[in-house]
């Protein structure tokens, strides 16, 4: 069902987007190519100069490659549209310290820590919490969703649709399904 109709006239003045793409590679190894970009409909005026409308605003880069487990094994960062030219631009290099983490395990919490306030670029973190889904995502082309493999699926009780005593997991994961109310 689409949102429904504004209830006022308007006009579009901004424009984000947040856009991943998943790659596997011959090396058997994953990427993700990520960018956020932010454009204004109108002529913005900011600190640095005008922004001419059009003229992306923030344009954000960045690319993982991890591994089957999720762990990062290479990152790489770039500011190509930036509101304040040879300063925002200059934190690429910061982001080399998401080698070494995982994407599923606390990376969202870690990333907030690791580039809060002025270690980061706040666009770019902002990003960075799409990664984890999209790399699960990824993945998750090549299996099957309800295979039985012994383990309960990793998207059970994530979400409101597959907590295990709903109706979607009687139907579609009967062996991990609970009655509600019963005792995890």
């Amino acid at each position: 069902m689409p949102l429904p109709a504004s209830s006022a006239p308007r006009r579009r003045i901004h424009t984000r987007r947040i856009e991943v793409e998943g790659f596997l590679r011959e090396d058997g190894l994953y990427e993700l190519d990520a960018s956020l970009t932010d454009v204004k409909d109108v002529d913005y005026p900011i600190a640095s100069g005008i922004r001419p409308a059009g003229v992306p605003v923030h344009l954000m880069r960045l690319r993982i490659v991890f591994d089957t487990t999720f762990n990062i094994r290479d990152a790489v960062a770039c500011s190509d549209g930036v509101p304040y030219p040879g300063y925002c631009d200059t934190i690429g290099p910061a982001y080399r310290q998401l080698i070494g983490l995982n994407l599923v395990r606390g990376f969202r919490r870690t990333i907030g820590e690791m580039f809060a306030d002025v270690r980061g670029c706040s666009h770019m973190t902002e990003m960075l919490n799409s990664l984890p889904t999209a790399a699960i995502q990824t993945i998750a082309t090549f299996m099957r969703d309800n295979e039985d493999n012994g383990e309960k699926p990793f998207q059970l009780d994530r979400c409101h649709a597959l907590d295990t005593s709903a109706e979607a997991v009687r139907r579609y994961y009967p062996k991990w399904y609970r009655k509600p109310g019963a005792a995890g």
